[in-house]
């Protein structure tokens, strides 16, 4: 099956990049808020990525509307034991959706996601859709995605920029080796995210999930090798993406607990 983006998903990636590019956050001007179609999400999710975007972005626009309410944040204990901090909480146990209260806040390893956790109130459903938590796992994996192009472009301008004995390192055969097989990692892992939004089954979903969390700490590793440890400083943009790669490399479900996944769909 050949998959190719509409020009007007093109043309609205197009749009939203520009409109991150230039510092703006209120997505709800772009109507990014009102989007529900899986792949129109991983539009959307990806040029998230692609900008290191902060805040409760997976539950406020993908999770909580399927389960028919406001933004928010949520935890699905035990594969998302806490929550993003936000200014309201679910939790969401069996099949059951309560409201939740913060009851305590936890570091992460990416310094601009505090999480917290919860404690269940009021029951609000028993009927949770598994395509909820889905959602979650597909949007991270779009994230991933776009966090691994952004740390790529950002190692290919800096091997053409630093030279060494007089050449751009960008020249060198082993660092084009790195970088080929970053863009291959990436590549390889794209048409697996759009085949997850197509279908939506949790086999594909946890597939696009391990798929995309190899390609973008693959990409990550290596701008950290290529950069040096400048790439790991506050002081260096990059930093920024190596830290909520690391983070959402493990949430919403660990690479080995989709890995189980996708092995006892076959």
């Amino acid at each position: 099956m050949m998959f190719t983006l509409s020009e007007e998903q093109t043309d609205f990636s197009s749009v939203l990049h520009g409109f991150l590019a230039a510092g703006k956050r209120d997505l709800a001007e772009l109507g990014v808020d009102e989007v529900t179609d899986p792949v129109d999400l991983v539009v959307v999710f990806e040029e998230l990525g692609h900008h290191a975007i902060t805040g409760p972005m997976i539950e406020s626009l993908a999770v909580l509307p399927a389960l028919g309410v406001g933004p928010g944040s949520v935890a699905f204990p035990p594969h998302v034991p806490h929550a993003v901090k936000a200014d309201r909480y679910f939790l969401v146990e069996g099949g059951t959706l309560h409201e939740a209260a913060p009851t305590a806040e936890l570091s992460s390893v990416d310094p601009a996601r505090t999480l917290v956790e919860l404690t269940a109130g009021a029951v609000i459903a028993t009927d949770v859709p598994a395509r909820a938590f889905d959602l979650g796992v597909l949007t991270c994996s779009a994230q991933l995605l776009g966090l691994g192009r952004a740390m790529l472009e950002m190692t290919t301008a800096h091997v053409l920029a630093r030279t060494q004995f007089g050449r751009p390192i960008g020249q060198f055969q082993a660092v084009k080796h790195h970088l080929a097989n970053v863009l291959i990692g990436l590549e390889l892992a794209r048409p697996l995210v759009f085949g997850a939004a197509v279908t939506m089954t949790p086999r594909d979903v946890s597939a696009a999930k391990v798929a995309t969390s190899d390609a973008a700490w693959q990409a990550a590793r290596t701008a950290l090798q290529v950069h040096g440890a400048i790439g790991y400083t506050a002081e260096h943009e990059l930093s920024r993406f190596l830290l909520r790669t690391r983070a959402l490399r493990t949430a919403w479900g660990s690479p080995s607990m989709h890995r189980a996944r996708v092995l006892e769909a076959l």
